[in-house]
């Protein structure tokens, strides 16, 4: 094997971690796994290296010879360097396998002794042909080139003539090469004929950073990321060079002012600035400043001559041509940021001063004059507070906060608002915008000096808001803010409602926060402050509803009564939510799709990013329970984009995603997002996510066909729940999961108590669709007890109610349960009918044949009889309704319910179906008298499972494993686990 140099550095040295590149990396792998090539082509800067060296190391492994080399501009004039790179190091191996004169050209060419002739072209050609045949007659050969751009011209015509001729023979090219556009196909001449072409693109925003935390700039604010990825066009390299240059400088870049660029990425993209004359020079620096510059723009900023101007330009590459369009586009965004950092300050104030007058708009015009001007001027500041509240009017909270920002620069000592004032308001305006790290750290400057408790409070509800569901780390604020808020209602409500928040999110006690939000609201009447009341009485009016309080529908309408204020009607914590999230927990679909799509339609256009966050969620949330899979599925994609570019309600939205994902896409997604879901409220201390991720963990299992991990997911869900005191079960619907995951796991007088339970509640509150599918898991139960009619004529009846409720997910399980049921063998002895609103009497196990109709394909469940089967009564299938599975697959298919369809499709094609596992209740008999979480440890240490797997599947800490089984020894008189095998060993034994 032959490795140049340029692939031996540390792994330190260069990138271990390739980000954004999973398409790539699958279609690389798919070529290479055929016996394929890959050329991968991009412009400077893309990430070419990086992928090559990961794919180079992961797909060299299969192969027996790996020949490399990386070529560079100042050697690409030496013939036959990259050769010698190439074939330096295995001449020794192949020289004996080769003709005499083909021997001798090759050597003379890598060690430049003797002097060729044109003879020897034909002859050195044919080496390096034979070589590769040799070296492949041997085992598998992976060729490597990088930067295929300065290969050497003798070099790329000799790999070019042996990539055409190889055929068959097991050598495969894995190359890289720079371009600016499409321009490629030169390269595939050096390529063998079957080589795909894959351009690797920019990165987004989350890939931006995800790299910038990788490579250690962690303390970069979530406003200076965007910054970044719109300044680098998302460019890796330029990424991380505006990344580095940002860390190492202690002064940030003025509001409004484009980023600083290092002398690194200037000489990059500003060597043709000196080809332009002066004058062409300095109307591309207005344009740079412009936020949407045109050739009339700069006529109006006084360039006379922009249309010849820009036309120099764009001939030298520094403008994208656009002959369709007036707009001025520079071709890389870059050139724009390094052309203004490269000007000295009095041409910038001269480019910004020239734009205050000749912008059309109010809020460009204050934007430039305030850039223009240095130090406090009071019209100045009023002009660009004026522009901010224009901008938030027009749902661009993030510009407010920018030009907020500038108004309090120029704000003189004294004036009346004061710069802190403005620099408040800039700090909400950021929160409003997703910007929560710049709202901190604007607020936390602002305690520095603030002495007013009304301005010290209202700087503290930012550092809270801010933290989002953190809460747990903005614990020691509440006491300094209860401080600065002395006796004054209006400050104290609005600390009460921050309080009811933690309640609810760290503490997990309902109760505590619907207290809590209730005394917000009154301090907040009383104190005439309408905005904090309505929040508040809307936070009391949801909490009431999870808890499945009586008082929900009054609070309610409390939280709607006029006067309304238009930031909380629309707001995700406000009222309209409130009312939306009681719909749809009263299964009214309809009536909840209407309200949440005005929501989400007016938070867009105010710009309220985190309430979009939300908003796109709970309307996936309700496509989703209509059985709309794909469009959930987009829509909860699109949540959880939002979420990962804003850094707001990540955790809420891959819960959500991973339910879409698990009904409508792929269940490995789903249940990777779902654990993602998990971690996140773990860190945060979230009780409440917490139960919602794990029930969606549970699903996903599932889905899975893994019955016995949803079971271990849902049992904690059902834990978590009550200790959190949430009884509404239209809250997660996770019920009916875990009873039909019980039966599938043999676990029926659980599951019939898990039904027994929620039915309760769910009778109280009214709530019919998990009623429904109540009954169904009910059904489930009854069929494995043996009664099978009735669990048909139950399902049957269950199927129709779904129907009508408009659930239509739900329906299609109910169908295919029916299908799975009518198929299956029926037990001899079984009753031939049964009242379908009665019990079955017994507590015997399954029949032979029956599994959960929610259990996976790789699940015994997954088997069934054969499509449109008949029968009669007895042993035979049942005689009830049709028996195809064809119903099931119409309804799935309508929902788009992709992962449920295949389990339709693979238990139609399965044979009959194999008996379930016998009831765990001999395995349990030995742990009778401990606890649930105390069970389900030491049910897991019986399969063998480490500590640490035990934590992990549990979703808890390994010291709290150990301590669970220092109570499961003490409690059953044994030393270890080892004991804990033999005492269940030992019962099965007798």
């Amino acid at each position: 094997m032959t490795v140049r140099r340029d692939f031996q550095e540390s792994a330190r040295c260069r990138p271990d971690l390739v980000i954004g590149r999973e398409e790539l990396f699958g279609a690389a792998r798919e070529q290479l796994g055929s016996g394929g090539s890959v050329l991968l082509h991009g412009p400077a800067g893309i990430g070419k290296s990086t992928v090559l060296r990961a794919i180079a190391a992961e797909y060299g492994r299969t192969a027996r010879t790996v020949l490399r080399c990386s070529a560079t501009e100042s050697e690409s004039h030496l013939p036959f360097l990259a050769l010698a790179d190439l074939f330096g190091l295995v001449l020794d191996e192949v020289a004996d396998r080769l003709p005499a004169a083909q021997r001798d050209a090759l050597e003379s060419a890598l060690t430049g002794r003797g002097e060729p002739t044109l003879r020897d072209g034909l002859a050195l050609r044919l080496a390096v042909l034979s070589a590769l045949r040799a070296l492949a007659a041997d085992g598998p050969v992976l060729l490597v080139a990088d930067d295929l751009q300065w290969l050497d011209a003798a070099s790329a015509e000799l790999l070019g003539f042996a990539a055409r001729r190889l055929g068959d023979t097991p050598v495969q090219m894995l190359c890289a090469v720079r371009t600016e556009g499409q321009e490629y196909d030169r390269f595939l001449n050096s390529s063998p004929p079957d080589t795909l072409a894959v351009r690797l693109g920019p990165f987004t925003r989350t890939q931006v950073s995800a790299l910038l935390d990788h490579r250690g700039y962690t303390g970069l604010s979530r406003s200076t990321v965007r910054d970044i990825h719109r300044t680098s066009g998302g460019n890796p390299l330029f990424a991380l060079e505006l990344g580095r240059a940002l860390s190492e400088n202690p002064t940030p870049p003025r509001p409004g002012e484009p980023l600083p660029v290092p002398t690194s990425l200037r000489a990059l993209v500003l060597k043709r600035l000196d080809m332009l004359s002066e004058e062409a020079r300095r109307t591309l620096l207005v344009a740079s400043v412009g936020a949407r510059p045109t050739q009339a723009l700069l006529h109006a900023a006084g360039r006379d001559n922009a249309e010849a101007e820009c036309a120099q330009a764009a001939a030298l590459g520094l403008l994208a041509t656009d002959p369709e369009g007036p707009a001025v586009r520079f071709a890389h965004p870059l050139i724009s940021a390094a052309l203004y950092a490269e000007a000295p300050a009095q041409e910038r104030r001269a480019a910004h001063a020239a734009l205050s007058t000749a912008a059309s708009d109010p809020i460009e015009r204050a934007r430039h004059l305030a850039l223009a001007t240095t130090g406090t001027d009071p019209k100045v500041a009023a002009r660009l507070a004026e522009a901010a509240a224009l901008a938030r009017d027009r749902g661009a909270p993030s510009v407010a906060a920018s030009l907020g920002l500038l108004a309090a620069r120029h704000t003189p000592l004294g004036s009346v608002p004061g710069a802190d004032e403005r620099r408040l308001q800039a700090a909400e305006d950021a929160i409003t915008a997703g910007e929560a790290d710049l709202a901190r750290d604007i607020a936390r400057e602002v305690l520095t000096r603030a002495t007013a408790p009304a301005q010290r409070v209202r700087a503290w509800m930012v550092v809270i808001e801010s933290a989002g569901q953190a809460l747990g780390d903005v614990d020691a604020v509440f006491p300094q803010v209860l401080a600065d808020a002395g006796d004054d209602p209006r400050l104290l409500a609005q600390v009460h409602y921050q309080l009811a928040w933690r309640g609810l999110v760290v503490e997990g006690d309902f109760a505590e926060a619907r207290e809590e939000a209730a005394h917000a609201a009154e301090l907040a009447a009383r104190g005439a402050d309408r905005r904090t009341e309505l929040m508040a009485l809307a936070f009391q009016a949801s909490t009431e509803t999870l808890m499945g309080h009586p008082d929900a529908p009054v609070t309610i309408k409390r939280a709607l009564k006029e006067p309304q204020d238009p930031y909380v009607a629309c707001h995700h914590n406000g009222a309209g939510m409130a009312r939306f999230r009681w719909l749809l927990m009263s299964d009214q679909l309809p009536e909840a799709r209407t309200v949440i799509t005005s929501l989400l339609r007016e938070v867009q256009r105010r710009g309220m990013v985190e309430s979009e966050v939300h908003f796109q969620r709970f309307l996936a949330d309700t496509e989703l329970r209509s059985g709309h899979c794909g469009r959930a599925l987009d829509l909860a994609r699109e949540s959880l984009r939002l979420a990962r570019d804003s850094g707001i309600g990540l955790g809420a939205s891959a819960m959500l995603t991973s339910l879409a994902e698990a009904s409508g896409g792929e269940v490995d997604k789903a249940l990777a997002l779902a654990r993602e879901a998990a971690e996140h409220a773990e860190e945060d201390g979230d009780q409440m996510y917490l139960s919602r991720a794990l029930a969606a963990l549970g699903y996903a299992h599932l889905v899975a066909g893994d019955a016995q991990a949803a079971v271990v997911a849902l049992r904690r869900v059902r834990e978590l729940e009550q200790g959190l005191g949430i009884h509404d079960p239209a809250r997660g619907r996770w019920q009916g999961d875990l009873a039909e995951a019980l039966v599938a796991v043999g676990e029926i007088g659980e599951a019939q108590d898990v039904v027994d339970v929620t039915r309760e509640h769910a009778l109280r509150l009214g709530r019919e669709s998990v009623l429904a599918v109540l009954d169904r898991a009910e059904a489930l139960v009854r069929a494995a007890r043996g009664d099978h009619d009735a669990a048909v004529a139950q399902l049957t009846s269950v199927q129709d109610r779904l129907a009508k409720l408009g659930y239509g997910l739900e329906e299609a399980r109910t169908a295919f349960a029916l299908a799975r049921l009518r198929t299956r063998p029926r037990p001899l002895g079984a009753p031939r009918e049964a009242a379908a609103g009665t019990a079955s009497a017994g507590t015997g196990s399954a029949g032979p044949g029956w599994a959960s109709a929610s259990a996976g394909p790789g699940s015994a469940s997954a088997s069934a009889g054969p499509t449109g089967s008949t029968g009669s009564a007895g042993a035979g299938p049942s005689a009830v309704g049709p028996t195809s599975y064809d119903e099931a697959a119409r309804l799935f298919r309508r929902c788009r319910a992709l992962p449920w369809l295949r389990q339709v499709e693979a238990a139609a094609a399965a044979g009959p179906a194999l008996p379930p596992p016998p009831p765990a209740a001999e395995r349990e008999s030995a742990l009778e008298g401990l606890a649930s979480m105390e069970r389900q440890v030491a049910a897991l240490v019986m399969e063998g499972a480490t500590n640490r797997e035990i934590a992990a599947r549990l979703f808890i800490s390994v010291k709290t494993v150990e301590a669970t089984l220092t109570r499961v020894y003490r409690k059953l008189g044994i030393r270890s686990r080892v004991d804990i095998v033999r005492l269940a060993a030992g019962h099965h034994a007798k």
